[in-house]
């Protein structure tokens, strides 16, 4: 399926559902697809991200992913006041590079398209680049410092993992590039390869654990990974906001992801979202199994965070005051790229 064809599929989907509630105020495309050619096939192992927009005071829950007219689709409930006024939306990190390019599927009030042409005016500006960056910077600090220690080991891992990976969004946003979330170090590799700072990605590595992880290993985990993923997804009953992750549509983001990227020679940088999923299945299985199938498949997830370093929860810990150490080398590295990016301005 070509990229065009997939976007086309979510926007009828909007049209055809999303767009008959009384609620409704507009959609937008979000996530990686937005900077890809009409005609590019579309990756197998990639989805079509959507936002809806609603006048609800708080979002609904998320939908998650689905497949549409042979799309797969990811769908992401969003209020109006998280997106009034625009200085907020060009702080945010993950909010702002939607609306750099016109990405509207449906407006009806027009309130998306006078955001989008008032974030896009400035959205290549040093100061809000600058303001951007802190914030993904204050989401590594915030997150690592609020690790709950008495709570299971699946997500204390899930606690660390995520702030430790926003490392690369910083980068990613320094360098005007889209801070995706399951190929965030293939893609901060690229940026720190083509500014010349190759040393910083392997230190960003050793921050995750799995510089000195082969294919071989990485691909055994990932056979584990599949088992617990699959049990996981067969007794799923409880809601959590990654719920979507963890079904048989979308196996083959985790999964068969995992394994192209694998096979091209990105073992490394496949190890953050097999961590992850692990962790997010655990939480499904702790709430939805048995304890019995719990255990059973515990092992494999104590295995696969071990060869990154964590033994114990302790181990959480030493590891978080690393990688808040690392900051002001990491925030000098984003300034010099910014100061080289000739895509932005010092207007």
């Amino acid at each position: 399926m070509k990229v065009a064809d997939a976007r086309a599929a979510a926007a009828l989907w909007v049209m055809e559902h999303a767009s008959l509630h009384p609620d409704f105020m507009g959609a937008y495309f979000s996530g990686s697809t937005i900077t890809m050619p009409d005609d590019m096939e579309m990756p197998a192992a990639s989805d079509v991200d959507i936002v809806i927009v609603t006048s609800h005071r708080e979002p609904p829950v998320k939908l998650g992913k689905f497949e549409f007219h042979g799309a797969l689709i990811e769908v992401t409930y969003m209020t109006w006041s998280q997106l009034s006024s625009a200085r907020e939306v060009l702080t945010s990190y993950h909010l702002a590079g939607s609306f750099r390019m016109n990405t509207i599927i449906a407006d009806p009030t027009k309130q998306l398209g006078r955001l989008q042409s008032e974030v896009s005016r400035h959205f290549s500006e040093l100061e809000w680049v600058r303001r951007r960056c802190e914030n993904a910077r204050q989401k590594i600090e915030n997150g690592l410092l609020a690790i709950n220690n008495s709570a299971p080991l699946h997500d204390q891992v899930t606690s660390w993992l995520f702030p430790t990976g926003v490392t690369t969004h910083m980068i990613l946003v320094a360098a005007l590039r889209n801070p995706t979330v399951r190929l965030r170090y293939v893609a901060a590799r690229e940026v720190l390869l083509e500014y010349g700072f190759s040393n910083l990605y392997e230190e960003l590595l050793e921050l995750l654990g799995c510089s000195h992880l082969t294919p071989e290993l990485v691909e055994y985990h990932l056979g584990e990974l599949a088992r617990t993923f699959d049990a996981a997804a067969a007794v799923a009953k409880t809601p959590f906001f990654f719920s979507s992750d963890i079904t048989a549509e979308a196996r083959k983001v985790a999964i068969d992801g995992s394994h192209e990227l694998i096979r091209a020679g990105l073992h490394r940088e496949a190890i953050f979202w097999i961590v992850a999923t692990f962790a997010r299945c655990h939480t499904i299985l702790a709430a939805d199994a048995s304890p019995e199938l719990q255990e059973s498949l515990t092992p494999a997830f104590k295995a696969v965070i071990a060869d990154i370093g964590i033994h114990a929860p302790h181990d959480l810990i030493n590891r978080s005051k690393k990688v808040l150490e690392f900051l002001p080398a990491l925030s000098k590295a984003t300034e010099a790229i910014m100061m080289a990016n000739p895509a932005i301005s010092s207007k």
